[in-house]
């Protein structure tokens, strides 16, 4: 089977389900957001990897990007397709705040923003958060025009926290400077 299908030189593409939409759909839009974001998670995946010591942060992660094939296809459903893909688990965004809530009481109190940098792995956190913040803003965009499912934006709400916390506790475990953000 051919990787190009020739289907969507014209602009369109197929939702699961069947149904036809232009590439600039929102839903389109969201899921590609969301590509966009499991592909610099797991480029952060790799460089914690590389760095060791880190293998319960890769274990999480490996999980969020299973999660977020899960999100991708979601967003994808078009009509007919609502019976073809499973939804999140129901502990899917309970295991979110609970890492949150672990990894803030490891790391120190601040009562400022912090600036991204210090280390890589840090400034990957902050991309990945970034990248999950627009990739929230396409999901509430596509569910004003044809709804998407709550669990699925409650998950990608707490996933921005879940790495902007990521990056604050890799910052604690590789000794790199935390830059407060001082106006």
């Amino acid at each position: 089977m051919k990787i190009y299908t020739k289907t969507g030189d014209r602009g369109t593409t197929s939702l699961i389900g069947g149904e036809r939409v232009f590439k600039t759909d929102e839903r389109v839009e969201a899921y590609g957001s969301v590509d966009e974001l499991a592909a610099f998670a797991a480029l952060l995946t790799d460089r914690l990897r590389a760095l060791g010591g880190a293998g319960a942060e890769v274990c999480d992660l490996e999980r969020v990007l299973s999660r977020l094939m899960t999100v991708e296809a979601l967003l994808a459903v078009g009509e007919g397709g609502a019976d073809k893909v499973a939804p999140l688990p129901d502990d899917a965004v309970a295991w979110l705040e609970e890492r949150i809530d672990a990894m803030q009481e490891a790391v120190p109190a601040i009562d400022k923003f912090t600036l991204p940098g210090g280390h890589e792995a840090v400034s990957l956190c902050h991309v990945c958060r970034t990248v999950c913040r627009r990739a929230e803003r396409a999901a509430l965009r596509a569910d004003q025009t044809h709804g998407v499912d709550a669990a699925t934006l409650r998950w990608l709400n707490r996933l921005s926290d879940y790495f902007y916390l990521l990056g604050r506790l890799l910052a604690v475990r590789y000794d790199a400077r935390e830059t407060l953000w001082i106006p």
